[in-house]
């Protein structure tokens, strides 16, 4: 059970630098540093939002309202390292040992 444990921390570790990608890609895109008229950029960026979207939608619609800062991929960042490091590795994998 510990090494489908580790499988899961080490997956929602590589989603974390999805969010972390796609934060810095939205602001590249924002202050126009990086063109999504090229095709690769597009599909990167589309890519990233299908995976992100999901997940940072419903924190979005509980945060208030902070002007032109977004907030929440930090919110969904805190949450994913709560789960994994906390509830994965602090409460469950005592159990199985």
């Amino acid at each position: 059970m510990i090494p489908l444990i580790n499988f899961i921390c080490m997956v929602i570790n590589l989603y974390v630098w999805v969010v972390i990608i796609s934060a810095i890609l939205s602001w590249l895109i924002a202050f126009s540093v990086v063109n999504t008229h090229n095709r690769f950029v597009y599909l990167v960026t589309d890519t990233l939002y299908r995976l992100t979207e999901p997940a940072l939608r419903p924190i979005r619609r509980f945060m208030p309202d902070l002007g032109g800062i977004d907030i929440s991929p930090i919110v969904l960042i805190l949450a994913l390292f709560f789960v994994c490091d906390v509830v994965l590795r602090g409460w469950i994998a005592p159990l199985f040992f």
